[in-house]
């Protein structure tokens, strides 16, 4: 059954995904990460090239002839992925195929819309019986 981590209190979405998937590709361990849009996606594209800093991090799109070799993969879309460990969610609803994968990690902003939204998606998997684990991002 997934693991869901949610990571609250983030104040940057795209960074924090940058930063999180540095560590799991790190940890060899491929990641999907789920954009709410073309332009978030492309936002995501260009900061994985700096983010970590002096340091690169593998990415593509899922439709890429080398997203089969490529540990990070970027969509905005549902797409027949090549991987099903790691995904990142950056929708603001429960990616329709996130049980497909063995984590799923939602990031959630200090923003009230998008707690709002959060809550929701953290209740429709506790009524699903999903183990479930918050990490507060704010500085301590």
């Amino acid at each position: 059954m997934t693991q869901v981590d949610f990571y609250t209190h983030v104040d940057n979405k795209l960074s924090f995904a940058c930063q999180i998937t540095a560590i799991a590709v790190a940890k060899q361990l491929p990641v999907l990460v789920y954009a709410p849009s073309a332009e978030d996606a492309a936002k995501l594209d260009a900061l994985l090239w700096t983010t970590p800093p002096l340091s690169f991090v593998p990415h593509c799109a899922p439709e890429n002839r080398l997203a089969p070799e490529t540990p990070v993969i970027i969509a905005h879309q549902p797409h027949e992925f090549h991987h099903h460990r790691v995904l990142v969610n950056l929708r603001t609803e429960w990616p329709p195929f996130f049980s497909r994968f063995e984590r799923l990690i939602e990031i959630v902003s200090k923003d009230e819309a998008d707690k709002a939204a959060a809550r929701a998606r953290w209740k429709f998997y506790k009524d699903r019986g999903y183990q479930m684990q918050s990490h507060d991002m704010s500085p301590k």
